[in-house]
């Protein structure tokens, strides 16, 4: 996959401290909220929060200044066995330009995600960089694992769920695998006609193979959700039962279509990620 391709127009501003880039109507301000407050998960986490959001750490909600744009920003880590050691360590140009472009990509193939509008990327030692990511915000949205543990009454988690199945249909008919796909990294929100709508967010380690069958796609974004939400359950009270689960995974593996019945499913011309 191309890093530009399907990318709106974005801009970068050099900073004393790294770079900033983001849409070309907000960069300027991006980059003055550095200079005054060293980083932009700084300065949004001083702002008040209308409610807690957790992914590996906490995620700020802000709106920016002279914009009419209310933005959410993460600060990224990594995962996995190597976390301790890399922390919020990376490597340039960071994983931050894919996740630009994957989020908008993703978008043009009508599978729903949050909107990534910017980045910003600090100086460290021996060449790395740290990195806060901006989106735009989701208003009365909730990750899958707060709906099931009946932490946002506003949406049931039988509705989450069918929202959710729905979801990885979309991703197993253009053959996109997230493999960190865990109940935090699922969203939920009521559309503008009071349907529940799941997206998919931390898009920057998908892999994308439109040569994929669906089947083998479904299965493998299934067993890695389920997996999450059996440790959500044992560590925080998941109220989903093994039973459901099972149900969820057969329902999902049965709504599996061909590629060629998707809507928008041919997408071959833009490459694999």
């Amino acid at each position: 996959m191309s890093a530009s391709a399907n990318v709106p127009e974005v801009a970068t501003r050099m900073l004393r401290s790294g770079d900033v880039t983001g849409l070309h109507t907000i960069v300027d301000s991006l980059a003055a909220i550095i200079e005054q407050y060293g980083t932009l998960y700084e300065w949004a986490a001083e702002r008040p929060q209308p409610r807690a959001m957790r992914g590996r750490a906490p995620v700020f909600v802000a709106a920016l200044p002279d914009q009419e744009e209310t933005v959410v920003v993460r600060h990224a880590w990594h995962g996995g066995v190597l976390a301790p050691i890399t922390g919020d360590l990376f490597r340039m140009p960071t994983r931050a330009p894919t996740e630009l472009a994957r989020s908008w990509m993703l978008r043009r193939m009508e599978i729903p995600t949050t909107e990534v509008i910017g980045y910003a990327r600090y100086n460290a030692v021996l060449g790395f960089r740290r990195v806060d990511v901006v989106t735009r915000l989701i208003p009365d949205s909730y990750d899958l694992g707060m709906i099931a543990a009946g932490l946002a009454p506003q949406i049931d988690c039988d509705t989450a769920l069918l929202a959710t199945k729905a979801l990885l249909v979309k991703l197993a008919a253009h053959g996109v695998v997230h493999p960190d796909l865990n109940v935090k990294n699922i969203l939920l929100r009521q559309d503008r006609r009071g349907e529940v709508e799941a997206l998919i967010i931390d898009v920057d380690v998908v892999q994308w193979d439109p040569t994929r069958a669906p089947l083998d796609t479904m299965r493998s974004n299934a067993a890695r959700l389920l997996r999450s939400m059996r440790k959500w359950r044992i560590n925080f009270g998941c109220d989903v039962a093994e039973a459901r689960m099972a149900a969820f995974e057969r329902e999902a593996i049965a709504a599996t279509p061909p590629l060629a019945s998707m809507p928008g499913s041919d997408v071959h011309h833009l490459g694999k990620v």
